[in-house]
């Protein structure tokens, strides 16, 4: 049996990676012509399987350029950001294991670097630091790839996954001031910087108050158009044998309004139901499946929001505009003016809802499917 074509849970840079012609083009040619970019937009619209198909594209085609990807999320500290800054710059400068313990030697003066490798050398190799040390000299790690690329005559593309994550760091106002007056005057460095906290990653990049304003390029990663997930899915049906006509397949990304995680889900339950053609009865039972799938998941969403939080939204998912109306405060028990205007500012804080062209409305479509089920009885589909 031939492998699912649709791929959820996980980045999606090669073949099932699908219609960013646009976007791909644009930051290739940003990275590859040293413009920095910030790609800001809702969690699970694709930015790190955008971003790992660039690098993909320019890992094959241009070897001077060294790329870099790291996930913050994870990361807990500014020196635990500073070791893995310096291990994946080291290991990006040279092909060969043999050279990273002589460069971290050789480009880093007044830091002594603790370097180890272990029976394989690409997995196991660790880098650290005297704390005390790190915390007096950090700047001597955030030039590294300046002065390696300078050295080597390379470039180094580096790219930072939930960059927002940076903000959960003690000192992190004076660290983000020390990150863009080092990383402003950098020749031969790159950084693309992105992350799923849309409304913090506005704030860092987009208010002129803040250190990281007009850092660079910044894309706003808008939702794949219905007709090209329609020729997505129908391809990868008939690649893998199977068929799904056009007006089938539209449901698919109707049903879950073009959001990128949830249309590949949606098309892989599809996708493993058919035998032969998918019909409208493969779509309920995927979607009810879909729907069972995360529902622990919206069950606890829903039990950590306050009353009048839940209450309003409601009012999103009804499709109201006009919150603060006496008769849509009465109605939905909102509360007061000023309970509905911090209560939204919680849920868009929380992402649990956005604003798209002046409209509210949820940031998971399968989440708003599942909550019209619970509250208000409505059938899905």
């Amino acid at each position: 049996m031939k492998n699912s074509p649709f791929i959820y849970g996980t980045t999606v840079s090669t073949f099932s990676f699908t219609n960013r012609e646009k976007e791909t083009d644009k930051l290739k040619s940003n990275l590859l012509n040293g413009i920095n970019t910030t790609i800001i937009s809702p969690r699970r619209w694709g930015k790190s399987s955008l971003v790992e198909k660039v690098i993909f594209d320019i890992n094959k085609k241009d070897k001077k350029s060294k790329t870099i990807i790291i996930d913050l999320f994870s990361l807990s500290c500014e020196e635990a950001f500073l070791e893995n800054f310096a291990k994946e710059v080291i290991k990006a400068s040279s092909s060969k294991w043999q050279e990273w313990i002589i460069n971290g030697q050789e480009f880093l003066k007044k830091l002594t670097p603790k370097l180890s490798l272990g029976i394989d050398p690409t997995h196991d190799f660790s880098l650290s630091f005297d704390w005390n040390e790190l915390s007096k000299n950090g700047e001597e790690i955030l030039n590294l790839p300046e002065i390696i690329a300078q050295k080597k005559n390379i470039k180094f593309i580096i790219c930072l996954d939930e960059f927002q994550h940076l903000a959960s760091f003690n000192n992190y106002q004076t660290l983000e001031k020390k990150f863009r007056a080092i990383w402003q005057r950098q020749k031969y460095v790159t950084y693309c910087l992105y992350g799923s906290k849309r409304h913090m990653m506005t704030d860092i990049f987009n208010n002129p108050s803040k250190p990281f304003y007009r850092f660079g390029d910044i894309m706003l990663l808008q939702k794949i158009e219905t007709s090209k997930w329609i020729s997505f899915i129908c391809k990868g049906f008939e690649d893998t044998g199977k068929m799904i006509d056009k007006e089938t397949a539209a449901l698919i990304p109707l049903t879950m309004k073009n959001h990128s995680w949830y249309v590949q889900q949606f098309a892989h339950y599809v996708w493993n139901l058919t035998k032969t053609k998918a019909t409208t009865t493969e779509i309920t039972v995927a979607l009810q499946e879909l729907i069972n799938a995360n529902s622990p998941l919206y069950q606890k969403e829903v039990e950590i929001i306050s009353q009048t939080q839940l209450n309003l939204l409601k009012a999103v998912i009804k499709e109201e505009t006009q919150f603060t109306s006496i008769k849509t405060m009465q109605k939905y028990a909102l509360g007061t003016p000023h309970n509905v205007s911090k209560n939204k500012k919680i849920l868009i804080n929380n992402d649990v809802i956005h604003e798209i062209n002046n409209v509210y409305e949820c940031v998971d479509p399968a989440f708003e499917l599942w909550f019209k089920m619970q509250f208000f009885n409505e059938k899905i589909i």
